[in-house]
């Protein structure tokens, strides 16, 4: 054996010994519950109003519903300053959104697209709210919770934890809904949203603990002052808005492409998501975190930039082609694989940026820039669609990609991507 292939076997097995880490096995745990409520409110909630009969401008209207992602910088720095009465600074945040969330997508269950639709849409955007502020929550606690030399890893298994999530809540979910109906599946969901608070109540205090601000204002100014006075903040804020651009103009449309505009059934896109989505995380998120740690940061942002978007190009092959099973499966390994691999970096990119003295807001304010184009490319993306077709919409998304990549060689020269922390 080589002395490279030698080296990278250790590498593997200690990634493999890390899970048993307190530390990177609630990191994981938590990105789940972190990923949940995303696609409920999302992709599956679209396949809901999809299967009534529901227009195709009024389901890209609902990506509105994720707002709350966009704006939750807003009301992080309350999470920054005040403790809740039990469970520290951090886990108490997050035990109380566990909580209400369940709640709230309880009664989501027991409403309907056909009879309701602006009231669902109207809960939904509550659980957005909730699953929002849960996020601010669950972002710091990790942020703050891992080792410098654990952000790489800490970041893969986010992602991965993050991606089975979705899987569960997007692929699975459309499969439970077509055997037993969305009331049972968003009943479930909930469930499983209920278990977590149980990781919660276990996990590990972080070791490094900060005082909160000690007043309201300072908690609301400081962050902002202290991030806006780095070098090339404004490129690194642009950068954080763009990095995933491509990826979510190909993924905003893609439940009602391969519904209405390819001709799979629920059962097709849920399982087939299940499925190969999951192995294409494994491969994704692990193989991401494994290249982060020999690549460097700089160039796994720019290699995992290009990659995720020229995957985009399958969709537009398949758009080509046509309904084909084995194309599908392809599409959503690639996709996967490819976005697993690109969100291991944005993430440590996220973790290392923040003053752990501010790390709710700070965090909160960079995932949130990261969320405005998921957020707000429904409407735009619907009426794409509908002016360019299908193909032309997915090449489109390959372009997306280049300006965040011309901002990223720009920031080299700026930021010392080697740096513990990039601040």
């Amino acid at each position: 054996m080589t002395d490279n292939s030698q080296k990278s076997s250790h590498r593997f097995i200690d990634k493999v010994r890390s899970l048993g880490n307190p530390r990177i096995l609630v990191t994981m745990l938590l990105a789940f519950s972190s990923g949940l409520p995303l696609s409920l409110t999302g992709s599956t909630l679209q396949a809901w109003y999809t299967v009534s009969g529901v227009s195709i401008m009024a389901i890209g209207a609902l990506s509105l519903v994720g707002q709350p992602y966009v704006y939750k910088f807003l009301w992080s720095p309350l999470l920054d300053r005040y403790n809740p009465p039990f469970l520290g600074r951090r886990r108490g945040w997050v035990a109380i959104f566990q909580f209400v969330l369940v709640l709230s997508l309880a009664i989501m269950a027991f409403m309907n697209p056909k009879t309701t639709p602006w009231l669902l849409a109207f809960m939904a955007l509550l659980t957005a709210f909730f699953s929002a502020t849960q996020d601010i929550a669950i972002d710091a606690y990790r942020t703050d919770l891992l080792h410098a030399n654990e952000r790489g890893f800490g970041a893969a298994v986010t992602a991965f934890g993050y991606r089975i999530a979705l899987i569960f809540s997007g692929g699975l979910a459309l499969v439970m809904a077509d055997l037993m109906g969305w009331r049972a599946t968003y009943l479930i969901m909930a469930g499983l949203l209920a278990l977590e608070m149980l990781v919660v109540r276990f996990s590990p205090e972080p070791e490094q603990r900060t005082s909160a601000p000690t007043s309201l204002v300072k908690a609301l100014v400081e962050p902002f002052k202290e991030f806006l006075t780095r070098p090339a903040a404004i490129a690194i804020l642009l950068f954080v808005l763009l990095y995933k651009l491509s990826d979510v103009i190909a993924l905003s449309l893609s439940t009602p492409f391969l519904l209405r505009g390819i001709g799979f059934s629920l059962s097709d896109v849920g399982v087939l998501y299940k499925t190969v989505g999951l192995i294409a995380t494994l491969f994704g998120a692990f193989v991401g975190g494994a290249w982060l740690g020999s690549m460097g940061l700089f160039r796994s942002l720019m290699v995992f930039g290009i990659l995720q978007g020229l995957s985009n190009l399958m969709f537009a092959i398949l758009a080509i082609v046509g309904k084909s099973y084995p194309l599908l499966i392809g599409t959503i390994f690639i996709e996967g694989f490819c976005g697993g691999l690109s969100n291991v970096a944005i993430i440590a990119f996220l973790m290392g940026l923040c003053n752990v003295r501010y790390t709710a807001t700070q965090y909160a304010l960079l995932s949130a820039l990261s969320a405005i184009p998921r957020v707000f490319i429904g409407p735009f993306a619907a009426w794409l669609v509908e002016d360019v077709g299908w193909i032309n919409f997915f090449l489109i998304s390959v372009v997306a990609m280049v300006p965040s990549l011309i901002l990223l060689w720009w920031m080299k020269r700026k930021i010392d991507f080697n740096a513990t922390h990039l601040g």
